[in-house]
């Protein structure tokens, strides 16, 4: 049954890799805990049940946010499950998680991403000239990881790069002349190194790129270039997000940049630039000191 259920996410709900692999993280953490439970049909369970499952993701350490997540991959099992006729009522419908951490955004400051700075970082190889790329790519457009894993050639023009966002949903979102010019000579590059391939960012032997891989990459040259605890390819989408509100962008516009279905998302950047509003005040205002 978990089998169909992943096939819905992956043909009808059109989740990412990304995503579908989370729900299969949680549906076997979930199955694994009901089995030593002596639960063998999801048909038999209650919402009391439910509820003792929560209590041990809790009681484990996990975050409410990693719990809040778990819950909402059972949620949508069980609508699924209504939805095929396999159970006659959602136990999920009474089960409320634990209230969300307010997690402010990481990001990197203005000073430690200088292009001059980072540009002392990158071998004078292939390998450099993507690494670079991908750097470039992640800061000046904000995009997602599975976005960029899935970039192609095609979607590059000298003002904008079409993104495929989540559930399918096409983005454009403008570049500078100097970013597509690093795309061309990046281009050329690859070319005459790995061939011909569809995907923009690849691996050297000209394989697509996978998570891990550029986990690694970005974890690397953050770790020479900020003092940041947490370094990963979503730290650089809040660090374009931050930015680009600290420099005058509004909220609509960063939320059609970003791919956000709505503005809640995006409004949790506007914390992060309570010190530029601050700063810019104390400056303008005559009693601002």
């Amino acid at each position: 049954m978990f089998d169909a259920f992943i096939q819905y996410l992956q043909f009808e709900k059109r989740c990412s890799e990304h995503t579908v692999t989370a729900y299969q993280t949680d549906l076997t953490q979930f199955q694994d805990y009901f089995e030593f439970k002596s639960i063998s049909d999801l048909g038999d369970l209650t919402s009391l049940g439910l509820r003792s499952w929560v209590v041990h993701l809790i009681d484990s350490g996990l975050t409410n946010r990693t719990v809040n997540r778990k819950i909402a991959t059972l949620r949508t099992l069980f609508r699924w499950m209504r939805k095929e006729g396999i159970v006659k009522a959602n136990p999920m419908a009474k089960i409320h998680g634990p209230k969300n951490e307010k997690r402010l955004p990481v990001f990197a400051k203005e000073s430690e991403l200088d292009s001059n700075k980072l540009a002392e970082m990158y071998n004078n190889d292939f390998d450099g000239l993507r690494d670079e790329l991908m750097v470039e790519l992640f800061y000046q457009t904000g995009m997602r990881l599975n976005e960029l894993m899935n970039l192609k050639e095609i979607d590059v023009n000298e003002q904008y790069i079409k993104v495929l966002g989540k559930r399918n949903k096409e983005r454009l979102i403008p570049i500078s002349s100097g970013l597509f010019l690093q795309i061309q000579e990046y281009i050329s590059q690859k070319r005459k190194i790995v061939g011909e391939s569809k995907f923009l960012i690849v691996l050297k032997n000209g394989n697509k790129l996978y998570p891990t891989f550029v986990y690694r990459k970005i974890n690397a040259y953050l770790s020479q270039a900020t003092s940041l605890d947490k370094k990963s390819p979503h730290v650089l989408r809040h660090t374009f997000a931050t930015h680009m509100l600290n420099r005058g962008s509004g909220l609509e516009t960063l939320k059609d940049l970003l791919g956000h279905a709505n503005l809640a998302a995006t409004q949790i950047y506007t914390h992060n630039s309570f010190a530029q509003l601050t700063a810019i005040y104390s400056q303008a205002h005559p009693r601002g000191h």
